[in-house]
């Protein structure tokens, strides 16, 4: 493995978990906006987050 792509792997990584933090944090400002739409945005949000995370093990495993 060469280092450009161990520095490309880590990159995915980063960039996944912020995504993954940035969902996560607006789902919660979107539940205390609305309380009453809790469950539908916690499945928006769970949905978005597990296609984020699919897609970073793509990358890692396409190194």
């Amino acid at each position: 493995m060469n280092i450009p792509a161990i520095v490309g792997a880590g990159l995915v990584v980063i960039g996944a978990g912020i995504g993954i933090g940035r969902i996560g944090g607006s789902a919660m400002e979107a539940i205390a906006r609305q309380p009453e739409a809790t469950n539908k945005i916690q499945t928006a949000m769970l949905i978005a987050a597990a296609l984020i995370e699919g897609i970073g093990f793509a990358a890692l495993f396409a190194v």
